[in-house]
């Protein structure tokens, strides 16, 4: 287990990276280059990649976002970022957002309007 100060740390440092990936993906459409490119490094913190996102699980990219000691909200902004990832360059990240939702919703043990109406909107999709 991390102490409070290691924890601490950790936090800000997924706040941080959280925020940027934020403002890199919602910008207008389609990414150029740099953008893409600046999302890359981004991920690279988690130990991530674009391919890397198509390529994991729903239940392995959960597990390691788990592992970085994501918090219920880390987990929902993550989420909300591969949703409106999803919206560009042909990238289908809806039902890994939807596993992470699910995940927040079962294991919080705490009841979220908020997530409980993003998972009703990627299911009708």
């Amino acid at each position: 287990m991390l102490n409070k100060g290691l924890r601490d740390e950790d936090k800000i440092r997924i706040d941080n990276v959280l925020k940027t990936l934020r403002t890199l993906i919602f910008v207008p459409y389609p990414l150029t280059s740099l953008q893409q490119s600046e999302i890359e490094n981004q991920l690279k913190e988690f130990g991530l990649n674009i391919q890397s996102l198509v390529d994991y699980s729903n239940e392995d990219l959960t597990g390691l976002l788990i592992r970085l000691h994501f918090d219920w909200e880390q987990l929902e902004q993550f989420a909300d970022i591969l949703v409106e990832f999803s919206k560009t360059e042909n990238n289908n990240f809806e039902n890994k957002a939807l596993a992470i939702y699910q995940y927040i919703q079962q294991e919080s043990k705490v009841f979220s309007f908020g997530i409980n109406t993003k998972i009703a909107s990627l299911k009708n999709k």
